[in-house]
């Protein structure tokens, strides 16, 4: 029989968590909220600095009178509590108050004003909002990610590739190879042109096209002499004018027109916008060193260059063409940002009316308060949070269904995609979906695939790709960090002779001649597990071999077996141990914290897993809980993240308890604790909180 282990970690009363099965699990679970509390964070902190730094500094139509511009900002402690707020059915808001400098250019003068600009709702410790008195969640979306993306269309028996750069304000460009050979844009869904005139149009000659692609267009088929072949402009001035016709049919097309409509729709920052994400994707795809600054966030003549260069190479080897439903190129966007961008729409319209504002004032006795009428910042905000499809109204059937609903990625919403349009492969499991989003839970109904959920150790990095843990596997090892390892083949000098024989362990003495082999920087050595994390991203994964965490591993670490079931590449089969480069961190890492609930759920069909997995959600919460005879051990750490049992916040002692109160003594403090009683929940249920705890304790 299966050795068994105890653990204290799902204490309830007195009864112990039994396991049959060793857990390798090296790595705790983490809060399941974090997300939201961190991007909000983000948000206050940094997020609306960036806006205010973005619209300043503000000046009046001619440029020569009035200019203003915002300078520090902070939240003030909300006016009331969120336990007030909801009794008062207001909203839990806290005001915002920013320093405003109004220069007069005419006469110097210089005036320096606080500025209050209104109420904003602010996010509870649950990661939740009070609006109106009801408690709501700001749902993340899952979006295609700003960058480019390279793409195929088959015809004749081949692929003819094409490209879409995707900014994260501004007009998109798409470019696609016809089957002649000749490469044509579109720009902002217009009507196609070649590339080489909109090269011309941005101050490219021949010479300079020819040069910039002879790396490249050494197929058998020159692909930029066709295009400029089929190009109908030969000078700058006319690509200029061919650009103009394209974009604005219709108007009068001049020269200058021209040139104004191209440098503002691609070279100004309040016109186009790669977005610092769209930037650290060109960057890793083109493979560019170029700064992610404010300045580099517009489109670069070289960015176009490497894009086009990129078409012709893949044109030319035939190669697979960009994964959109990976996640390597879909990324999350969280309630910061999907605040932020509502603030600047509000932002943006306040900056109008100061500017109308500052033309009709007395310039000498005008002050900042008169000029800033904050109400449509305010006005965006809070039509955001009670009407986005993204700022829904909490589940609270029961705990499990508020943590689920916290945790929830949607596929829809604005910018997104509509369930009437999606197909089926946007809404398909993807192998990047691994430890990233759950593979058993999503909606039943229309919805299916588009409405997801975070898997157990998922995290979102700071460009908003979801990473998952895993551990390093050392394979490979320098000379000076190599004794003790076992050599995994015949370890040899430049001449040929054994220095290590293959399986042999690799001595101090050893280690010394191997650093004296010339030409050799790391030697290969027999596996080793370590207990050191490492989070990798989808287009990171895309680059390694993982091995299942169900393989089994000895004391030192090493493979027990040599084959073992791995992902290579994304793809899985079985791989010679030796070439692992890393190991699941956990058994449920593929699950998320709702479907981590259901008992054996690997024994289980996905469909039935996924039917068990929602209809918890609507499970009726027992008048008095009690811990499952039989559980998977995540019952704890799901109760303690969602929002619904309140812990003492660090180590201490119990001074009082009663029905209505605790009073916890820290080493340099007290806390009182406030149970929550027959408080009115989102499905009109009663929320009643029970004292677990004892004086002394």
């Amino acid at each position: 029989m299966a050795k068994a282990s105890t653990t204290n970690k799902t204490n309830t009363s007195d009864n112990k968590r039994i396991f049959f099965t060793e857990s390798s699990q090296a790595v705790q679970l983490p809060n399941l909220v974090d997300h939201q509390n961190r991007s909000w964070q983000w948000f206050v902190d940094e997020g609306l600095g960036e806006l205010l730094a973005e619209i300043s500094p503000i000046d009046d139509y001619t440029g020569t009178k009035l200019s203003l511009s915002f300078k520090k900002y902070h939240f003030e402690d909300p006016k009331m509590s969120e336990e007030e707020a909801r009794e008062n059915n207001v909203s839990y808001e806290a005001p915002l108050k920013a320093q405003v400098v109004l220069t007069n250019k005419v006469t110097g003068e210089v005036k320096e004003h606080e500025i209050y600009l209104g109420d904003f709702p602010w996010m509870t410790s649950r990661g939740t909002f009070v609006i109106n008195g009801a408690e709501r969640v700001v749902v993340s979306q899952l979006i295609r990610s700003a960058g480019v993306f390279f793409t195929a269309d088959q015809a004749n028996g081949r692929n003819y590739y094409g490209a879409k750069v995707i900014p994260g304000r501004g007009a998109w460009l798409e470019f696609e190879t016809a089957a002649n050979g000749a490469l044509f844009v579109k720009i902002d869904r217009k009507r196609k042109i070649p590339v080489t005139t909109l090269l011309r149009a941005l101050g490219m000659s021949d010479a300079a096209m020819a040069d910039a692609f002879k790396h490249v267009d050494q197929g058998t088929h020159n692909y930029l002499q066709t295009t400029i072949d089929k190009d109908p402009a030969r000078t700058a001035s006319e690509a200029l004018i061919e650009v103009y016709r394209r974009l604005r049919p219709g108007d009068l097309a001049t020269v200058d027109n021209a040139r104004s409509l191209l440098e503002n729709m691609f070279y100004n920052f309040k016109r186009f916008d790669f977005s610092r994400v769209g930037r650290y994707k060109i960057n890793k795809r083109l493979d560019l060193k170029v700064a992610n600054t404010a300045e580099n966030r517009v489109m670069r003549l070289e960015d176009l260059i490497a894009i086009i260069a990129e078409i012709i190479r893949l044109n030319n080897t035939q190669e697979p063409a960009d994964d959109i439903d990976s996640l390597a190129n879909r990324r999350v966007k969280l309630v910061g940002e999907l605040v932020q961008r509502q603030f600047r729409i509000g932002l943006l319209r306040m900056e109008r009316n100061t500017k109308d504002r500052m033309s009709m004032s007395e310039i000498e006795t005008v002050t900042p308060g008169q000029l800033i009428n904050a109400r449509p910042v305010v006005a965006a905000v809070r039509e955001f949070f009670a009407s986005s499809q993204l700022s829904q109204f909490m589940d609270q059937i029961n705990p499990l269904s508020e943590l689920a609903h916290k945790r929830r990625l949607s596929s829809m919403g604005p910018g997104g995609l509509s369930r009437e349009r999606a197909g089926f492969e946007v809404r398909d499991a993807h192998a990047t979906h691994y430890g990233r989003i759950c593979a058993v839970e999503t909606p039943e109904g229309a919805n299916i695939g588009l409405v997801l959920n975070l898997a157990n150790y998922a995290r979102i990095n700071d460009y908003g790709f979801v990473e998952t843990p895993y551990r390093k596997v050392i394979n490979a090892v320098t000379a000076k960090d190599a004794a003790g390892y076992t050599a995994s083949v015949n370890l040899e000098d430049e001449k040929g002779k054994v220095i290590v024989k293959a399986g042999a362990k690799i001595t101090a003495a050893d280690a010394k001649k191997l650093a004296g082999v010339k030409g050799r920087v790391t030697w290969p050595v027999k596996a080793v597990v370590t207990d050191e994390i490492e989070y990798l991203g989808a287009a990171d994964e895309e680059k390694t071999i993982i091995a299942g965490a169900g393989n089994a591993v000895d004391k030192d670490g090493h493979f027990v077996e040599d084959r073992v079931a791995a992902r290579t590449r994304l793809q899985v089969g079985e791989t010679d141990a030796n070439d692992i480069t890393h190991m699941d961190a956990s058994h449920n890492q593929i699950i998320g914290s709702i479907a981590g609930v259901v008992t054996f759920v690997e024994r289980d069909r996905v469909d039935r897993a996924l039917v068990g997995s929602n209809q918890q959600k609507q499970a009726v919460p027992l008048v008095r809980p009690q811990a499952p005879t039989i559980g998977t051990g995540l019952e704890a750490e799901v109760a303690a993240n969602s929002g619904q049992v309140t812990y003492a916040e660090d180590a201490g002692t119990v001074a009082k308890a009663t029905a209505d109160e605790i009073m916890v003594e820290y080493k340099s403090k007290k806390v009182k604790y406030r149970p929550k009683h027959f408080i009115r929940s989102n499905e009109g249920t009663c929320i009643n909180q029970r004292v677990v705890v004892e004086a002394g304790q």
